[in-house]
């Protein structure tokens, strides 16, 4: 006979948790993986798990905005004619037109161009709005060719080879049919309404000789006057950062796991790739031992939000940082305002991740002309451009409260960790102590 103690609630399984049994059954039921955008939601070490350590009586620190503390950075200094320079280190991430409406990519130009920085096209082609309301554009150049030509490349700031991504480094992209418009179908040379899924690997090389004779195509194509960035998913950072490198790059763009996707397999974004707190330090250390440190600039993205994690990405020996779901949130992502229709779909604001289905009640994951028309672009752009000025002004009081009149002056010593993982990742010290993970006794 069994006995049911009143007194103890029935105890649930840590591992087999209310989500994994109800994606046990969803699975059971409909043969097929879950697939959805955003990025990782398991909580992983991240830069809220490091502090400052501000100026007292052994550090002098910069009297308020009296002092100047600059946040300019230069991009592509190695080897092109017309490197970038941007008033702000925070970048916006690549977002294709296709897995964003027409306005929502606008509206990043706009915003972009108001705060001084820029804006990355994303797979699929670039857009006369986007170029035009952009005033200073990557193009990125990936597996796929969709939308590739000569014309963009040379109407481009700057050119992103995209290796891997943080969400599903080793993976390729979703695109179902319900958003392949006729436009974006024309874009693609793809057919209207056909499920699309991007190629995982580029169909011309094999290893980093191919990359180097790729770089050496586009920099002819384009009379040597682009910055070549390469951008690689977090999951292998120093030899990756390395190989970038010998292939010629000019910048370095590193994704870590919490880094967003428009749409891929659930089980790809949770248990694959690397924290991107994980990655920087490695990717720092691969361009130190080449002597390329700072000649070779570095942009680190995955789970940017404030300006505090730009701060610390710099301190970490980073050059800029690139923002993609903070962005569309910015521009009016699962925002509450849309709360009832989110609901509709079987979600919530501030949860809402179906971005594939071209159902966003914001405008702004979709090809629906009605839903896109929601999302004023001028509007948007603001919104953007005040969020970046924001994170900005942070990172500049942080870096002011530690006596820096650069934030590329900010260092790891700035830096002490709250958890053993977090001081093993960012390697610098557990705080009270001056020792972490790896380095010897206390």
């Amino acid at each position: 006979m069994s006995y049911h103690n009143p007194f103890t609630p029935p105890r649930k399984s840590a591992t087999f948790d209310d989500h994994t049994l109800a994606e046990i059954r969803r699975a059971a039921a409909t043969g097929i993986y879950d697939i959805r955008g955003a990025g990782t939601k398991r909580k992983v070490p991240h830069f809220d798990d490091l502090l400052f350590l501000g100026a007292s009586i052994s550090r002098y620190p910069l009297e308020g905005y009296r002092e100047k503390c600059d946040t300019t950075v230069t991009l592509g200094t190695r080897f092109a004619k017309k490197p970038i320079t941007l008033k702000t280190p925070i970048t916006i991430a690549g977002m294709s037109f296709g897995a964003l409406s027409g306005n929502a990519k606008e509206a990043l130009g706009r915003g972009a161009t108001i705060a001084g920085t820029s804006t990355t096209t994303g797979d699929g082609g670039m857009t006369d709005e986007e170029r035009g309301h952009s005033q200073t554009l990557v193009y990125q150049y990936l597996p796929s060719r969709y939308g590739m030509n000569p014309k963009d490349l040379r109407r481009a700031d700057a050119i992103e080879v995209v290796v891997g991504q943080g969400a599903k480094p080793g993976g390729g992209g979703m695109l179902l049919g319900q958003k392949i418009s006729d436009r974006v179908a024309n874009m693609r040379n793809l057919p209207k309404g056909i499920d699309q899924r991007s190629a995982c690997r580029h169909p011309d090389w094999t290893g980093p000789d191919d990359l180097e004779i790729k770089i050496l195509e586009l920099r002819e194509i384009t009379d040597w006057e682009k910055p070549i960035y390469i951008k690689v998913g977090g999951a292998r950072p120093y030899y990756d950062t390395a190989l970038a490198v010998k292939a010629g790059a000019d910048v370095v763009v590193l994704d870590g796991m919490q880094g967003g996707t428009a749409a891929t397999q659930d089980v790809f974004i949770e248990n694959v790739g690397m924290p991107t707190l994980a990655c920087i330090r490695p990717a720092v250390q691969a361009l130190q031992d080449l002597g390329m440190h700072r000649k070779v600039q570095l942009i680190v993205s995955g789970g940017i939000r404030s300006g505090a994690d730009v701060a610390k990405a710099l301190a970490l020996g980073a050059d800029a940082v690139a923002i993609g779901t903070a962005a569309l949130v910015a521009l009016g992502d699962n925002d509450p305002h849309w709360e009832d229709e989110y609901q509709k779909l079987g979600t919530t604001a501030g949860a809402y991740d179906d971005w594939h289905e071209g159902k966003d009640p914001a405008g702004i994951t979709t090809q629906d002309p009605e839903l896109a028309a929601r999302l004023d672009p001028v509007a948007a752009g603001r919104r953007l451009a005040n969020y970046l000025k924001v994170m900005t002004l942070e990172a500049q009081t942080i870096a002011r409260a530690c006596g820096k009149n650069h934030l590329h002056n900010l260092e790891p010593e700035d830096l002490v960790a709250l958890t053993m993982e977090a001081a093993a990742m960012a390697q610098v010290p557990l705080a009270g102590t001056s020792w972490f993970p790896g380095k010897g006794s206390f």
